[in-house]
């Protein structure tokens, strides 16, 4: 030891799966981001684990309001996260939010540096925020966030907030694991509906126009009434729900009420109609065929003749000899499909 005086740090204590999922079930919330971080890895043995985990806490999921939140970058994300959580935890809630960090390309590594961008909120004792790194998975959205959800749920959340990294494809991932999607954007003008997707503002229960305060608010006024007048373009909702396009300003706490007040009678009508639970079934399918998927997936590159002949097709490909479906065709003969 280079200084004496230095504690030497203590082995990681092992924890079995039961002493978990009752620990979450307690509210414990070092344990339950403990069982996170093993959703998370990538080591079989963690993902055994973890899986032993989910299965235990399945029976006391599902009695949350999930709300999916994006936005263009600059938007005010985390500070109108931050103003929502707090009006909702006075509402004697307790918050969970999985706020998915956009990873590096190159280094893979992420900032993950959302709770120092919501100080209130991260100190608050009903809340709890769990960055996580977006990794290779579609448009930036955790691949493992549904697993994280039922975790989260079970150790008592009954909100739960899932934020995108930005507007693009991650929005179809999240709409298939939330209630309610609620899309952000800066006041800026009918010109602004152009640069958004069409499938992003068709997905949305809610558009909430940021930043609606001083000099801003005329101009919040008007890009209002042109994403209100656009959102009657689009065919008429499952869930009977019609779209709002509302006003708030994160920063001045004003308007947030209102978009609270919107998310609960949106979960009371559709509970009322019996969309509330259809959509969470479809939500369960969309999440075992993904599983599926990714299962297929993994097999195939863990194959031993798949693994050896990869190189050739892969070289073959590159040099023109054969085209890209024609090798995959080859190597699905291989796998046994």
């Amino acid at each position: 030891m280079l200084n004496p005086n230095l504690k030497r740090h203590k082995p990681k204590k092992e924890y079995s799966v039961a002493q978990y999922i009752d620990g979450i079930r307690a509210g414990n919330r070092v344990l339950l981001g403990q069982a996170i971080t093993l959703i998370e890895s990538t080591l079989p043995i963690h993902q055994e684990k973890a899986q032993a985990i989910i299965k235990g806490c399945l029976p006391y999921s599902g009695k949350s309001i999930r709300i999916g939140i994006t936005g263009t970058p600059g938007v005010g994300k985390s500070t109108f996260i931050e103003s929502l959580g707090l009006h909702i935890l006075a509402q004697q809630h307790q918050l969970a939010v999985l706020a998915v960090d956009p990873s590096s390309q190159v280094t893979k590594g992420s900032i993950l540096g959302d709770k120092t961008r919501m100080v209130k909120l991260s100190t608050h004792q009903n809340a709890f925020i769990r960055p996580s790194p977006a990794g290779d998975s579609l448009g930036g959205v955790a691949r493992k966030t549904r697993e994280i959800i039922i975790l989260c749920e079970a150790a008592g959340y009954d909100v739960i907030f899932v934020e995108t990294v930005g507007v693009g494809q991650s929005e179809v991932a999240v709409h298939s694991m939330v209630d309610f999607f609620l899309l952000l954007l800066l006041p800026g003008g009918g010109d602004e509906l152009q640069g958004i997707k069409r499938g992003v503002v068709e997905m949305a229960d809610c558009i909430a126009i940021n930043k609606a305060d001083g000099d801003n608010v005329q101009a919040a006024k008007r890009s209002r009434a042109a994403y209100k007048n656009a959102l009657h373009l689009y065919p008429p909702k499952d869930s009977e729900w019609i779209p709002q396009a509302v006003m708030c300003s994160a920063l001045q706490h004003e308007g947030i009420d209102k978009i609270w007040e919107l998310i609960l009678k949106f979960k009371q009508q559709t509970t009322k109609n019996q969309y509330f639970i259809h959509h969470r079934q479809q939500q369960a399918k969309a999440w075992l065929n993904e599983s599926i998927r990714q299962l297929l997936q993994d097999y195939f590159y863990k194959n031993e003749n798949i693994k050896t002949t990869l190189p050739d097709i892969e070289a073959a490909v590159l040099s023109g000899k054969l085209s890209a479906y024609q090798g995959a065709k080859e190597l699905m003969k291989l796998f046994g499909g």
